[in-house]
């Protein structure tokens, strides 16, 4: 029952943070939501912040392991971007976004939610950065591209590309079509013969030099 209730609690929190935004979350507002004693959030959490640090890992955990087995199949950077279109429209539909905007926003004036927020976002970090040491081991690229600082890049875009769709759905179309226009450039270079890919190294080897 300790743990049925605890899950509650997260899930519990997780709502009120899409429905009503961190500014309204409170003890009283998500044991309202989970059905439960408000006592309940201090005696298993010892408080509201340390609740939400919990409920950010494990909505993070759940929303990973739904696209873990997908991005494991990943050969290419096109299909990294079109799964990301597909996460795009599904985390957004399900308030996922807003929770996570929410957790920023709160992060901000309230510390002990950053560590929870970057290491739901590390999460995420790492599963890309798995999928880009794969794709980018047989590319011209991968000699020069930092799978770790580049796993970053994309889940920062990821995110900013979520928010940024509820001011201008227009703008963010369109970074979504400039990206994929990077892994068409990406996908010709791959496409190269042996020579070609030489000359490439070569040419980006010279440029990263000076």
């Amino acid at each position: 029952m300790s743990q049925e209730t605890k899950e509650k609690l997260l899930e519990g929190a997780l709502r009120t943070l899409t429905e009503q935004g961190i500014a309204k979350t409170s003890a009283r507002s998500i044991a309202a939501a989970a059905g439960v004693n408000q006592a309940l959030v201090f005696y298993h959490f010892g408080s509201v912040d340390e609740l939400l640090a919990a409920a950010c890992r494990h909505g993070a955990e759940q929303r990973v392991s739904r696209y873990r087995e997908r991005l494991g199949r990943i050969g290419t950077l096109a299909e990294l971007l079109a799964l990301g279109r597909e996460m795009h429209a599904e985390e957004r539909a399900g308030g996922h976004v807003a929770v996570l905007g929410q957790l920023l926003a709160g992060a901000q004036t309230q510390p002990r939610l950053a560590p929870a927020t970057a290491a739901g976002l590390e999460l995420w970090i790492a599963e890309i950065e798995t999928v880009l040491v794969r794709v980018l081991a047989a590319s011209p690229l991968g000699e020069f591209a930092d799978p770790v600082g580049l796993a970053r890049a994309v889940a920062a875009s990821f995110v900013g590309l979520e928010l940024y769709e509820g001011v201008d759905p227009g703008g963010a179309e369109r970074a979504l079509a400039a990206l994929e226009q990077l892994t068409v450039l990406a996908a010709a270079l791959d496409e190269l013969g042996p020579v070609a890919q030489r000359a490439v190294r070569h040419k980006l080897r010279r440029s990263t030099r000076r």
